[in-house]
């Protein structure tokens, strides 16, 4: 790359590898069967293929340090240094040292997980207070950008930026740190610098969200001091996910040389920049090709959006909205899908042909542009199911008084008191995935494949008997995915083969494609709950994924609001619901993780998301009797600000994360005075470890403090579906002795 910024550029891409190669050696490394030197060849030949394919598409911008072995938020935070004591002190090597911050150890928990952004993908929240010794530390971005260069690619190294890594931060007032940390991003600049790097991307998202005028004002004087340097890079400040609103002016008065807006999911961007007047001197990257999801972008009408950028500024360069981290990564695999829904896709590699067609067209015109994607069939519209909604009253969206039921599930169920459960998975054994792949391969047939999950679901209910638990769960051994799995069974939706995203860390999932009118034809849980409860006299949880969390982790049509589609798949869960009560199912968990994850960046749009999102849970849960206990579970997102729509959702028992932010989340529902049952997770499951009996004691005896023993449940924090029976029984051990010892309090 020149001087210049080029025609077209993507902000990231995917980097898992095709066939999720860097998942699988990165496991093999935590499990000990390869060693560092091996895991870093397969990194290696990862990032050089992504490097070639770019170049290869004749992208003019390329982006490096995009490739992370577990999280790129994780990876800033080691190259300035923000590594908490508790970790440096183990005495690990740097790389083992990074995963146990990722994952914790025995010794020490993992940093905070929570989503990023309107994202399923989940980054490792830094910790910051006013001892921290920021100290830079460019080695992974100098390194990277050297290893391209070998192969003749000239890269834009990328970091977050100083401003938004303080912002997701947390600690005591972590943004009061940003001058002692943009100075260390000032030494970082200036050893690329040194390398030859001529453009660096600083990511700054945090400021598609509501920002206060300091907070804009910190920015401002943040790359105001970083443009102000003698001897750097240029500087391209990326944003994406939304409206830059106030924030935007603020950076257009810094000397940063390119500044990124996101005109897919802030289509006001273009408004605010011609309001700012000629833009001279400046680059402004035009992210016209959506990141976040996989329909095809209609050219014709994007190359409009940035013809009218291009009378702006001096210079235009077309970009994907956000990194294609969010998408898979080649359609090409795809040799199954109905071709009528094929031709409307593109997914990361073709969104990159967009990006430089894109380019070319601003540059020599459009002629050469395809035409805009066909119209969706008429058979992928259900009338029966329109009819249904159209029909709706708003009793459909609720229950009876909650003190009613409260004593009518007591007689049911008869729990005792701190009631031990789980949430629903249990671990996915190879011998599991290799029956599925057996199955789905033709050569297991449908009797087999049923017995071996039968064993599998017996298996389940004996051990949590023998544990002592006191609602049970199936464990899920025939689900692929807590989406996917509801997907492959309801019309409208689509799975894909390879269509792999990471979600965090070495966890991919394979997001659905919800394409038409969402319809449900049969019952989709019922045979394998039915058959739990038919082994146990113990109340076992019929386990369905609710409305909002489908959406939230597929990727959904565009031609009709959020709203409509969600309402839909309520509808098939309603009468999913109903299903599993008729078979004798007590307790049913709808699951909503993804509650939060959904919420609008800005507050002005919030309330009428949580309005359609609630009222679709509603739908879903309201259509069985008072006796039917209704459990839901959110999880890894910061509650606060959705805690009103927590209440709202009307469950008999919210669980939720909470072993890794320390019980927080109590506070907030205490707040608005929730009075409803709650279960705090108290093992966090997404570290390998196994938490100490005392440890959980003592998360019990928190959640005591905040919640009353009578409305309070004992669970972990997720699903145990990555987990190992070893570690699960003897954490799940803790866990009922545990509840045992609290009780005798």
């Amino acid at each position: 790359m020149t001087t210049t910024f080029g025609q077209s550029t993507v902000l990231g891409y995917p980097r898992i590898g095709a066939n999720r190669e860097l998942k699988k050696a990165v496991e093999s490394y935590w499990a000990g069967r390869i060693d560092a030197a091996a895991l870093a060849d397969t990194a290696a030949t990862l990032r050089a293929e992504v490097w070639r394919t770019l170049r290869d598409a004749r992208l003019d911008a390329i982006p490096s340090n995009t490739f992370s072995y577990y999280d790129h938020v994780l990876d800033t935070a080691v190259a300035v240094g923000a590594i908490p004591d508790r970790f440096t002190r183990l005495g690990l090597s740097e790389l083992d040292t990074y995963f146990a911050m990722a994952r914790g150890v025995d010794a020490e928990p993992a940093l905070e997980l929570t989503k990023w952004f309107a994202t399923n993908y989940h980054y490792l929240v830094p910790e910051i207070g006013p001892d921290t010794v920021f100290t830079a530390n460019p080695t992974k971005a100098l390194a990277e950008y050297a290893e391209a260069r070998d192969l003749g690619v000239v890269t834009r190294p990328v970091l977050v930026g100083p401003a938004t890594f303080l912002l997701l931060a947390k600690g005591h007032d972590p943004f009061a740190r940003l001058d002692d940390l943009v100075e260390t991003y000032a030494r970082i600049l200036t050893a690329l610098a040194d390398a030859g790097v001529a453009w660096v991307q600083l990511d700054e998202p945090a400021y598609v969200t509501d920002r206060s005028p300091e907070e804009i004002a910190a920015l401002r004087r943040a790359y105001t001091r970083l443009g102000d340097l003698t001897h750097r890079p240029r500087i391209f400040v990326a944003t994406y996910f939304g409206d830059l609103g106030d924030a935007l002016p603020a950076l257009l008065a810094t000397p940063v040389e390119a500044i990124g807006v996101d005109l897919v999911a802030g289509p006001d961007n273009v408004k605010r920049l011609a309001a700012a007047g000629p833009l001279r001197g400046r680059t402004i990257v035009a992210g016209l090709v959506d990141g976040h999801n996989i329909w095809r972008t209609d050219l014709r009408a994007a190359v409009a959006t940035g013809a009218v950028l291009a009378g702006l500024a001096d210079h235009v360069a077309v970009a994907t909205s956000c990194s294609l981290l969010h998408v898979p990564v080649d359609l090409a695999a795809e040799t199954r899908l109905d071709p009528r829904l094929s031709e409307r896709l593109a997914f990361a590699r073709q969104k990159v042909d967009e990006v430089v067609a894109l380019g070319r067209a601003l540059r020599d015109g459009t002629g050469q542009l395809p035409p805009p994607p066909p119209a969706a069939p008429a058979g992928w519209r259900h009338d029966d199911v329109r009819t249904r909604l159209t029909a709706l009253r708003p009793v459909d969206r609720q229950r009876g008084d909650y003190a009613d039921r409260v004593a009518a599930q007591r007689r049911r169920l008869a729990l005792p008191a701190l009631p031990t459960t789980t949430i629903g998975s249990f671990p996915q054994t190879a011998e599991l995935r290799a029956a599925r792949a057996e199955h789905r391969a033709g050569r297991l047939d449908d009797a087999g494949y049923v017995q071996r999950m039968r064993a599998e679901v017996a298996h389940v209910v004996r051990l949590q008997e023998r544990l002592g638990l006191d609602v049970l769960v199936h464990g899920e051994p025939e689900r692929n995915d807590m989406v996917q799995y509801f997907a492959e069974q309801l019309d409208g939706c689509a799975a894909t083969e390879h269509g792999w995203v990471q979600s965090y860390g070495s966890r991919c999932v394979r997001p659905p494609i919800i394409y038409g009118d969402v319809a449900r034809t049969a019952p989709m849980t019922v045979e394998w709950s039915a058959y739990a409860q038919s082994l146990t006299d113990k109340p076992v949880k019929g386990m369905l994924t609710g409305p909002v969390t489908i959406l939230a982790w597929s990727f959904v049509r565009t031609d009709q609001p959020l709203a409509d589609t969600a309402d839909q798949v309520a509808l098939a869960l309603r009468d999913e619901c109903r299903d599993l009560a008729a078979a004798g199912i007590g307790v049913i968990q709808v699951d909503e993780p993804a509650l939060r994850e959904t919420l609008p960046l800005r507050r002005a749009d919030q309330q009428a998301y949580l309005d359609w999102a609630v009222a679709a849970f509603r739908l879903a849960t309201s259509g069985v009797a008072d006796d039917v206990q209704i459990h839901t579970h959110l999880c890894y997102s910061e509650f606060g600000e959705v805690i009103t729509a927590i209440d709202a959702l009307d469950a008999d028992v919210t669980s939720i994360e909470a072993s890794r932010s320390k019980m927080e989340v109590l506070d907030d529902l205490a707040a608005i005075g929730y009075r409803r049952g709650v279960g705090p997770g108290v093992w966090d499951i997404h570290s390998p470890r196994v938490p100490a009996l005392d440890e959980v004691v003592e998360a019990v005896r928190r959640a005591v403090a905040a919640v009353p023993a009578d409305r309070l449940w004992v669970n972990p924090d997720c699903g145990l579906k990555t987990r190992g029976y070893p570690e699960v029984e003897a954490s799940l051990r803790h866990l009922v002795a545990a509840a045992a010892r609290v009780r005798g309090d």
